[in-house]
């Protein structure tokens, strides 16, 4: 398995430990990991799932 590239959370202040997000190839899972060190725990999200969890993120009364 390749290295991920985990990407930080614009909405993260100081620090490490805080959401982290990487995508894979080729099925372009999502991975999703709050911690300082990403590549030790994490949430593995099909891309449909991502984008139903950022659209509830976004408009928590939507649903």
């Amino acid at each position: 398995m390749s290295e991920l590239s985990w990407q930080k959370s614009s909405y993260c202040g100081t620090g490490e430990a805080c959401v982290h997000v990487a995508t894979t190839a080729p099925d372009a899972a999502v991975k999703v990991a709050g911690s300082a060190d990403p590549g030790e725990d994490h949430l593995t999200l099909s891309p449909a799932a991502w984008s139903a969890f950022l659209q509830a993120v976004k408009n928590p009364g939507a649903a």
